[in-house]
């Protein structure tokens, strides 16, 4: 079931910087704990933007990525001090690899995960707003390229029906179904051309590249905004603090080593779960609120 996302009504300015913090974060700290908790916090976050649901259906193919990364690095990495076995080929199997496969399909996994989330939030109006001013012909490219997708599967679909009501649903043997599937990626095909060209003609028409052009925008940056800003400054600072500090240590090769969980390092675990987790917080505050005024009618 799907929820309404306290978090995307916030200005895209916070919504931008969120990603970005998390997505650098996720891809820059290999520590165990923190690739768990940006994982879990990914999950979390994509099962109340989709649904729970829809959340275990993409799960059903994020894990085999996961599981065919995780044991396709030692195959090909052998670095590591501890040797487990020795492949019929002679090279060592180490423990090390395999550690850091898992650590890999982890990190690949929560950014799959986070641009996810990032493509249900940041809209392309929200991206054009970011953008627009600063530049225009690649933000106008990147917002089509990002909803692009989501069109496509919804056209797809309206071909499918639109053909299956008139008897071309290909059903028949292989051949029948191959020159069904040609035709509906024709049709498709046109239509994505035709509507590259009639956007492209529609922001010529209102002087999208002139220069002076304004825009009309609906977000306003509010005191909710101001301490949401703040917020991730913080995080931000502290959790880069950390990181050039050490506290995130965490070393696969030439032996597996993490550093030693003190109450400082521990603190640099708290903020970035906290950060992780800052929409589904801010949602679930919401839901209460909610649930406490319907009871109080």
């Amino acid at each position: 079931m799907k929820h309404a996302d306290t978090f995307s009504s916030f200005h895209p300015v916070i919504n931008f910087l969120y990603f970005v913090l998390v997505l650098v974060f996720s891809m820059c700290l290999m520590h165990p704990a923190c690739l768990a908790i940006s994982l879990f916090s990914a999950l979390c976050y994509s099962a109340y933007l989709n649904g729970v649901r829809q959340m275990f259906k993409n799960l059903l193919w994020l894990v085999p990525v996961m599981l065919f990364v995780a044991v396709l690095n030692p195959l090909f990495s052998h670095e590591g001090v501890t040797i487990l076995r020795y492949f019929p080929n002679g090279n060592p199997l180490t423990l090390e690899s395999i550690l850091y496969g898992l650590a890999a399909a982890a990190m690949l996994a929560s950014v799959i995960s986070w641009f996810g989330c990032y493509s249900a939030v940041m809209c392309a109006d929200k991206f054009m707003y970011l953008f627009g001013r600063i530049i225009p012909a690649l933000s106008l490219l990147l917002s089509m390229t990002l909803r692009f997708v989501p069109k496509f599967k919804a056209q797809l679909s309206s071909v499918r029906q639109a053909q299956h009501m008139i008897g071309r649903d290909g059903s028949g043997n292989i051949f029948q179904k191959v020159r069904c599937g040609i035709t509906n990626f024709s049709i498709l095909l046109t239509w994505a051309l035709e509507n590259a060209v009639e956007t492209a003609d529609s922001m010529k028409s209102r002087g999208y590249v002139l220069p002076g052009r304004t825009a009309f925008s609906i977000y306003r940056f509010d005191s909710r905004d101001r301490l949401a800003l703040l917020w991730l400054l913080f995080c931000g600072i502290y959790l880069t603090s950390g990181w050039i500090a050490g506290g995130f240590a965490c070393r696969y090769f030439p032996r597996f080593h993490l550093a030693a969980l003190t109450p400082f390092s521990f603190s640099f675990l708290l903020v970035y779960a906290a950060l992780c987790l800052t929409p589904v917080i801010l949602d679930r505050k919401e839901d209460l609120t909610w649930k406490r005024l319907q009871s109080n009618i």
